[in-house]
């Protein structure tokens, strides 16, 4: 058996500690990085700047050999691998990639001129945090408009608004959301300034065409290798009725393999334009089955961790074993792949809407009762309170406090099993009847890229 390799692992947390702690006796991981929702980890945001941390990683990395460097992080971590791997001279993306991709604004442009047909409609809102919106939108757009940040994560602060009343209120921010904004923002917007002026300032909103609410949302995850843009598959994002707050994630997938092939082409198109040259990469896109129409939301250049176990569980593929090999250098369609446990799996997300609707969370005896009932699942209870609770309605519109994982050998089987779970824990099931539905009301056959 070869020796274990060393290799670093930037900001991994939750989904990135459980996929990696897999693969601890064929490699030796270096952790560096720290969490950013969790006190008083995230007291290092205060004075962090990406180029000096990815400076003393590589530093550190050079001395205890390391043959790899990776994160699926999405605020900090895809960058700073970036960076260290190119300090290194390891296999990695350019991280002029990671920015391109990450910088909104800048992607809807490069998309525009790679993909147009699956590009809404945007145009920059030029305005600082909290100051007056002005009278008048760009031209070409009206209320309602959907904005969001040009550099932001998990749908923060992403939403559609119905008047400038509505969007000056949805920007008005005191002295705590500010400087959580500003020191989330600036590490970026340095090396941006730097490596990808012709971007912008990353300190801005974006404005795009909205689409309708109940058109269907998906994830296509794949890779690149050698120079190709690689499938893995798509994953079902399903909503909480009237609302844009993700209830449930689906695998295998109900998208016709034609519109499945369609997002691939989109995606080679997109990644070749930005040189996004190695890793895994997630397209978040809509499909309207009535009028044909794949929109992309945005391209994100990592591993969409939460996913990963989904399709160990259906397709025996252990992404984030698939993420190691590359940033090895290696093809990852080499490594074996596991025995399936389940035809579909499901990743539950537990949601609250106001500050009443939080249930209690699990407490450690409650938490092993539950996973002796249910071996294969998967449990995350993150329940907040107080100002970190307002901030997330007010940021999301709503605050995820529990996330199961569970798989089932068909649809009924799966829906029992989230029923049984979610009454243990006193949740309530993230089911609704036109769940999963395409928009023309069909339920098409299941087929995975």
């Amino acid at each position: 058996m070869p020796a274990p390799r060393r290799v670093g692992l930037l900001f991994a947390h939750d989904w990135d500690r459980i996929g990696f702690d897999r693969h601890a006796s064929r490699h030796r991981f270096d952790r560096a990085g720290f969490d950013l929702f969790s006190f008083p980890d995230n007291l290092r945001l205060i004075g962090f700047d990406l180029e000096r941390f990815a400076a003393l990683t590589a530093a550190s990395a050079r001395r205890r050999a390391w043959s790899a460097v990776l994160s699926h992080h999405e605020a900090f971590g895809a960058l700073a691998a970036a960076l260290v791997a190119e300090r290194l001279g390891l296999p990695g993306a350019p991280p002029e990639a990671i920015l391109a991709a990450q910088h909104k604004l800048h992607a809807r442009r490069v998309l525009a001129s790679v993909a147009p047909e699956a590009c809404l409609a945007f145009a920059e809102l030029e305005l600082d945090y909290g100051e007056p919106v002005p009278e008048r939108l760009p031209a070409g757009f009206d209320y309602p408009v959907y904005v969001k940040p040009v550099k932001a994560a998990f749908s923060v602060l992403a939403r559609e608004v119905g008047s400038r009343a509505a969007l000056q209120a949805h920007i008005r921010f005191d002295w705590r959301e500010l400087w959580v904004i500003r020191h989330l923002v600036e590490p970026f917007d340095r090396v941006c300034r730097a490596r990808l002026p012709q971007a912008g300032s990353a300190h801005r909103l974006l404005l795009e065409a909205p689409v309708d609410p109940a058109t269907p949302q998906f994830n296509l995850d794949g890779w690149v290798f050698d120079g190709q843009v690689h499938a893995l598959g798509v994953v079902d994002a399903i909503v909480y009725p009237g609302t844009q707050a993700f209830m449930r994630w689906d695998v295998p997938s109900r998208l016709p393999a034609s519109v499945q092939t369609r997002a691939l082409d989109i995606a080679r198109r997109f990644l070749g334009a930005i040189g996004y040259s190695l890793g895994f990469f997630n397209l978040e896109f809509f499909y309207d089955a009535v009028t044909d129409r794949l929109s992309v939301i945005e391209c994100n250049p990592r591993l969409a961790s939460q996913f990963s176990d989904l399709y160990r569980r259906v397709q025996g593929v252990d992404a984030h074993a698939w993420s190691l090999a590359l940033a090895l250098g290696e093809d990852p369609r080499r490594l074996q792949r596991e025995e399936p446990t389940a035809r579909m799996a499901s990743s539950l997300v537990y949601r609250a809407f106001d500050a009443t609707g939080l249930p209690a969370m699990p407490d450690r005896t409650l938490q092993g009762a539950w996973q002796r009932r249910f071996p294969d699942g998967l449990l995350f209870a993150f329940g907040r309170r107080g100002y970190s609770l307002r901030r997330d309605l007010k940021w999301t519109g709503s605050h995820r406090y529990g996330i199961v994982h569970l798989g089932a050998q068909d649809a009924t089987q799966l829906r029992a099993r989230a029923e049984a779970a979610s009454r243990m824990l006193g949740w309530p099931v993230p089911y609704a009847d036109d769940a999963g539905l395409l928009r023309d009301g069909s339920t098409a056959v299941r087929e995975v890229a």
